[in-house]
């Protein structure tokens, strides 16, 4: 991405996250991506990398009402959602809010807990509301939910449905720092932590008006056709035992639309929807054995799918 083409307000708010985060300019600019696409992100990698920070430097720049839920093996859904407690004075019972009731929620090691409870954000990331006790009730925008997992590998974990796996817009990792961005993280951490410093540079008003300017990016039919026909391949791969679904699809156009428009685009290229689909189809899609077995990943797959699928010839412009 140009700078010079980038929305002013989106690049004060990536230019605020690089204080705190550190050669992960990528990493900030999906979040911002699926934020402003309402979408959410799950970020899997190894303790200790920065996912946490990530996450309060975002909500700190937009200035939202953030809330951190950790996720152990003993968390009840009601830990998530809130609960009605009976009042005796009111002679009633009181909603008490849970920590999702919030603009940006970390999810803290989401695969800590059992699949009951990591459940209870479906409903809140698919459809902004939560329902507690037959009573549903709608969540402020933006909602915007932050997921770190750790890898499957590690003792104590719990693979995520798949049904829940498919709610988040996008799944990427962030890596290790090279020695040099990790010898600037001590200098910047060596007095205070650069998060406490932070201060926001968008208003939440402007950030509602921003995502429903996202909805306003044309997108071609060629475009269309095209993220379609990605989508289609998945589901006949020879490796791919279930291809994405048509909410992968739908994922993708928001996704780019959100991608072109922090682009200063009011139209999606093919580029786009390219760059985008590792991120957005990779955790959607699960692989025959005999391709696990054969060190295949899923974003093997995808890259196979964006070679086999024919580009389209036309820019998509108005």
């Amino acid at each position: 991405m140009t700078e010079t083409m980038m929305h002013p307000k989106l690049k004060q708010v990536l230019h605020n996250i690089e204080k705190v985060m550190i050669g992960k300019a990528d990493v900030a600019e999906l979040s911002l991506v699926a934020l402003l696409a309402e979408g959410h992100v799950l970020l899997e990698d190894v303790p200790g990398v920065g996912k946490t920070m990530m996450v309060r430097a975002l909500a700190k720049s937009v200035n939202a009402s953030f809330k951190r839920i950790q996720f152990t093996p003993d968390l009840l859904p009601s830990d998530v959602l809130g609960v009605s407690i009976y009042n005796p004075k009111e002679l009633e019972f009181q909603y008490r809010p849970g920590p999702i009731m919030g603009n940006i929620i970390l999810a803290d090691e989401i695969n800590r807990t059992s699949p009951k409870t990591q459940s209870a954000l479906l409903e809140g990331m698919e459809e902004s509301s939560v329902t507690v006790d037959g009573i549903t009730r709608k969540l402020d925008r933006p909602f915007f939910v932050m997921a770190t997992q750790n890898p499957i590998e590690y003792e104590g974990t719990y693979p995520l449905p798949e049904a829940q796996l498919d709610r988040f817009l996008l799944k990427m990792k962030m890596g290790y720092p090279s020695k040099n961005e990790e010898i600037e993280v001590l200098n910047r951490t060596q007095r205070q932590a650069p998060i406490e410093e932070l201060e926001a540079v968008i208003t939440l008003s402007e950030l509602v008006e921003l995502q429903d300017q996202v909805k306003e990016v044309y997108v071609d039919q060629t475009i269309k056709q095209y993220i379609v026909e990605l989508a289609h391949y998945t589901r006949k791969h020879t490796n791919v035992y279930l291809g994405v679904s048509p909410r992968a699809s739908i994922a993708l156009m928001k996704a780019s639309q959100a991608y072109a428009f922090l682009n200063g685009r009011d139209f999606i290229l093919p580029d786009d929807v390219q760059y985008l689909a590792p991120f957005v189809f990779s955790h959607r899609i699960i692989l025959k054995s005999e391709a696990k077995y054969g060190g295949k990943t899923a974003e093997d797959i995808i890259k196979d799918v964006i070679k086999f699928v024919q580009v389209p010839v036309q820019r998509a412009v108005r």
